[in-house]
Formats: structure tokens, C-alpha cells, sequence
């Protein structure tokens, strides 16, 4: 045992572990798990609320992360604690890509499929939706071995940490391709309520930016295939002709390139440079699915009290992500407009804001980003497969040592 992580990689977030493990091989893994009482496995620390929160943490930063592309060359296997940054820099060299990335390349892929963390794109799903098989660290030690179309393969991606170590993970792969980023300024409300579904169209990926003013904001289209010369406007946003940020009055440098250069898929889905500091580092994040065909109703929902949060955005972001078939994903059987908010560092006002978000959503089946800020509620309830994940969590980990107090009452219910 050596340094104990303190916070979160926004320092928005404290952990309470009191000690720290760091195996260097997966043998070390199943001996710490199978002796402990209680762990908690940290990977890029990009949580904002307790989900890997503890008593004792485990990092597996000292295992390798060991790619290795398979004999057909349409899945790559890697350790589940390997950044996404990483494993592009790997398929570079095989001339390979994953489906899409989420705006942050520095987050581990074990984390990102756990609380189904994702890029945008009418026709892609989440993180967790590449995955094709897992290799756990189940509660006694022993090593579970899965892949698609196993029994209950489907409600363990998307595991919120509460079934084992992810010590491996099977991701599927394609030929690597171009990505073009165009920015569009100045959308204008009415425009944008009135062409949702058209803009989130426009591209391989979309996203919106927005600081909840008097205007929408700026759309970022990631195209991946040449089209000509694109239009000064879209739907009455200006095409911009300098670089930008994300969060209005950061330097550019840290963004990914823009003004329609085609460049690598893995330099262009992201919105941040793996090598700079990404959104603005001191920071809160919320986030709330809701289903497509709600989308224009729910931001209008939001709109109506933007008065009660808009002074604490540093930036909004509005996202699709396609349907998925995953137990505890929040696109399981179901298209969403995803509604990101990137908040300043104040967590009293943070809650009070997500409070009254979610009452103003609650018509629309809002569900929360699970690795983000919300208020702690039983969340679970609303996912129709969690007796079929508590069943399984009891096979996985009878003793409970992956859980918390956070999982008991959010995922399953239990009262404090």
C-alpha cells in the first residue's frame, strides 16, 4: 500500500479510503479481493459523486495494459484500467478505431463502460455498446471470464462497479477513419426547437453547446466523410473561422482541431487534446437522459427555470446517443437527448440547481449519467432489469465487498 487518492480529477469529489492497493498483476488482484472485506477499484478518478467511494481503494495502474489485436482484427483485448487516449495510440499502429470516444480521451475504458459514459451520434451507442467480452475479479477471487451472447452478458457491462475488478476488457474495432470538426455560433433558440432533429443529424457527431443565455449556442459538427464546402450558416448559426473552446473564453489550444480539417477519428471525436488539461479541470458535472421524442419538450422544460441555474454553467452540452440493449444503461431500449451541464466548483449551489432540473424533467423520464452529480435518490427503480442485476450481483459478490453506501441506496433502494 502506498498514497491513498484523496479526490476526485476535478477535486470536486473527497474519497474517504483510508488505504490504498496496488497489484502489479492480476494474480495480486484476486489475492487482495479474495482476503478483503471491502474494495473499491479507482480508475482515471473522473466520478463526481461516491460511486468507487470507500474504505479501502485498489488501483491497477502498475498491471500492463497489454493490447492485443485479435486474429480477425474486429476486436481488440486490453486491461480495463487503459485510457482511451492509450488504446488510440495502440490502433494507430493497426490502422483501426472504435465506433465513437467521449469528449475526454484520458478517461479508463473499465469506467466508462460501468456507467455507460458516452461519445454522441443519432446511430451510435454508448461506450459500453463496443464491448464484447469482460474479464471480472469476481468477490471471492476467482476469475469471470464473458462474452456477448453469454447468459446475463447484457446486464454486466454496465456494472457500476458493483459486480468485481474489470481486470480485461474485448472491444470491437473497424478500419480507422477521417473525422472533420465545422463549429456553427449564434444558434438561436427558436431555431434550434424547431430543427432538433435535423441538427443532431447533420453529422457523424453532434453536439450543441450552450451556456443557457438568451442564445442556444454553437453547434460542432464531426463529419467523417468529405462533402464539399460546407455553408456559412445552419439553420441561422454562423460557420466560425477560428478555432474554439467548449467553454466560452478557454484557449483553444486544449480543443481538438476544427475548421474542417480531416484528421485521425481519435484526434477529432474528442473535444479535448489528450495532452492538455481537458474542459476546464475545476468543475462539477450533471447530466440527465431523456428519451429522443422528448428532446425539444425537455429543453423547453429547462428553459422555463434557466434563471434558477444558468449563472452556475460554465457549459451545457446537448447530445444523442442510439438505443442499447444493456441492463443499466440509460439507452436501454431507447434513444436519448442527453443534457450535459459542466457546473462551476460550488457543490451546495450544484445540488440545489440538479434538484430543481430534475423536477422540472420529471414528465420526461429523465435519467442521470450515473458517474455524475444528482440528487440521491433510489435511481434504480426506473431501470426494469435491476431484480436480474441484483440477482446477479448476488452470484458475483454474495459478501458484498464492491459495494458502498451510495449503491445500496441509488442502484438498489436500501434506506441509509
Amino acid at each position: 500500500m502506498t498514497q491513498v487518492p484523496a479526490a476526485n480529477w476535478a477535486e470536486s469529489f473527497h474519497y474517504g479510503f483510508k488505504d490504498c492497493h496496488y497489484p502489479s498483476s492480476v494474480e495480486e488482484v484476486r489475492a487482495i479481493v479474495a482476503r478483503s472485506a471491502a474494495v473499491k477499484t479507482l480508475g482515471s478518478r473522473h466520478s463526481f459523486n461516491a460511486i468507487v467511494d470507500g474504505s479501502s481503494a485498489m488501483s491497477l495502474e502498475h498491471l500492463p495494459i497489454n493490447p492485443v489485436v485479435d486474429s480477425s482484427g474486429n476486436q481488440v483485448s486490453v486491461a480495463g484500467h487503459c485510457t482511451y487516449g492509450e488504446l488510440a495510440l495502440f490502433l494507430q499502429r493497426h490502422q483501426l478505431a472504435i465506433h465513437n470516444l467521449a469528449s475526454l480521451p484520458h478517461i479508463s475504458i473499465a469506467g466508462a463502460i460501468a456507467t455507460a459514459t458516452h461519445g454522441s451520434g443519432d446511430k451510435n451507442g454508448n461506450l459500453a455498446t463496443a464491448v464484447s467480452g469482460l474479464e471480472f475479479v469476481a468477490g471471492d477471487g476467482s476469475l469471470v471470464k464473458v462474452k456477448r451472447g453469454d447468459a446475463d452478458f447484457e446486464g454486466m457491462v454496465v456494472h457500476l462497479g458493483a459486480l468485481g475488478v474489470v481486470t480485461r476488457v474485448t472491444l470491437d474495432v473497424q478500419p480507422e477513419f477521417q473525422v472533420a470538426q465545422h463549429v456553427y455560433e449564434g444558434l438561436s433558440w427558436d431555431a434550434l426547437l424547431s430543427n432538433l432533429d435535423a441538427i443532431m443529424a447533420a453529422a457523424y457527431s453532434v453536439s450543441v453547446f450552450t451556456q443557457w443565455g438568451e442564445r442556444a449556442g454553437a453547434v460542432w459538427l464531426k463529419e467523417t466523410e468529405k462533402s464539399g464546402n460546407h455553408p456559412d450558416a445552419l439553420h441561422g448559426a454562423v460557420n466560425a473561422d477560428i478555432k474554439r473552446h467548449p467553454i466560452i473564453g478557454l484557449d483553444a489550444e486544449n480543443a481538438t482541431e476544427q475548421l474542417g480539417a480531416f484528421g485521425r477519428w481519435s484526434d477529432r471525436l474528442p473535444h479535448f487534446k489528450m495532452g492538455f488539461t481537458p474542459s476546464s479541470g475545476a468543475e462539477i458535472q450533471s447530466e440527465y437522459h431523456v428519451p429522443r421524442k422528448h428532446g425539444a419538450a425537455a429543453v423547453e422544460a429547462l428553459l422555463s427555470i434557466r434563471s434558477k441555474f444558468a449563472h452556475l454553467v460554465q457549459s451545457g452540452e446537448l447530445r444523442t446517443v442510439a438505443a442499447d440493449s444493456l441492463w443499466l444503461s440509460p439507452q436501454f431500449e431507447r434513444d436519448t437527448l442527453s443534457i450535459h451541464f459542466t457546473w462551476v466548483r460550488d457543490q451546495a449551489a450544484v445540488d440545489a440547481a440538479a434538484a430543481q432540473i430534475e423536477q422540472a424533467l420529471a414528465p420526461f423520464s429523465p435519467l442521470p449519467h450515473w458517474g455524475k452529480v444528482f440528487t440521491r435518490q433510489h435511481v434504480g427503480r426506473n431501470y426494469a432489469k435491476l431484480p436480474d442485476f441484483a440477482r446477479l450481483r448476488g452470484r458475483m459478490d454474495p459478501e458484498r465487498k464492491f459495494s458502498n453506501p451510495w449503491l445500496e441506496e441509488v442502484v438498489f433502494g436500501a434506506k441509509a
